[in-house]
């Protein structure tokens, strides 16, 4: 039998078990993620703007994505004007045990859909400039590469897409 899987805004009661997820990502292939970020902060500002959304699988968090709003981030030249006002999709985590069952696109198809119901007419995204798993993931929904950047000691590729 399927087990039922949902989507939901993330609350304080989540906090413990996200903050879980991300420290599982540190030290995976291709993850930047340290012992420093994503942190509680982090967590705090996604809940300031309504944007950290968890899947939950039978009372477990199985995956999680956060609509960001980072000013260095949009203020990249790269990015398309005529697709303003974008949004940013970033964190996107799936547990280690979950990986490769498709959580990953489910949690993405959500983003963009908030981010529509939200006004926006574009999404942008950073990705890992050698993170091919993620670098494909966007190919399959038609995002398009407009550029590359280094921000937080980090080499990103920028992909953007039309919602």
């Amino acid at each position: 039998m399927e087990k039922e899987k949902r989507i939901v805004t993330a609350t304080e009661q989540d906090r413990e078990e996200i903050l879980a997820l991300y420290k599982a990502q540190i030290g995976r292939e291709l993850c930047p993620w340290d012992e420093y970020y994503p942190s509680n902060e982090t967590i705090d500002a996604d809940f300031a703007r309504d944007g950290l959304f968890v899947l939950k699988e039978d009372g477990i968090i199985k995956a999680a994505i956060s609509i960001d709003e980072d000013e260095e981030v949009n203020g990249l030249t790269c990015w398309n004007k005529n697709l303003e006002p974008e949004g940013e999709l970033a964190r996107l985590a799936v547990l280690p045990t979950e990986q490769n069952k498709g959580l990953a696109r489910i949690m993405l198809k959500h983003g963009m859909k908030e981010l529509k119901r939200r006004g926006c007419n574009g999404i942008h995204i950073l990705v890992g400039k050698y993170n091919t798993k993620a670098i494909r993931s966007y190919a399959v929904f038609g995002f398009d590469e407009v550029g590359e950047c280094h921000l937080y000691d980090q080499d990103f590729l920028c992909y953007e897409k039309e919602l």
